[in-house]
């Protein structure tokens, strides 16, 4: 099972376990993140796609660390003007290793199982 959410602007494909590098989240470290803008869903060969977003479906984290990405060059120089800036720059980043992928269809299969047990 996988899923794709939005986040920060940009798509990521997640699945169960995975970790995952996210712009800098407003989130503390230990702390739980849920991601709601699913845009698609995939279980056991089926594909739920969202307009804009599937409903229903969460996504949630645990914010392991926050960082900051490798220092890249920004230079920038115009020819015959003696015109050269040097900047460089590095991103910051959230680590978040994915814990589970919910949908509503497990709560109605689990609310079925146990009336079956009941009954």
């Amino acid at each position: 099972m996988y899923a794709v959410i939005e986040s920060c602007g940009k798509q990521y494909k997640v699945a169960e376990g995975d970790v995952v590098f996210f712009e800098k989240l407003d989130v503390e470290e230990g702390k739980k993140v849920t991601f709601d803008k699913v845009i698609l869903v995939s279980e056991e060969g089926k594909v739920q796609v969202g307009s804009p977003y599937v409903k229903g479906i969460k996504v949630e984290g645990k914010v392991i660390s926050h960082g900051k990405a490798k220092k890249i060059i920004v230079f920038k120089m115009k020819a015959k003007k003696n015109y050269r800036r040097k900047q460089g720059h590095r991103q910051p980043y959230t680590k978040v290793e994915i814990t589970s992928i919910k949908t509503t269809a497990k709560k109605a299969e689990a609310k079925k199982a146990t009336e079956k047990v009941e009954a």
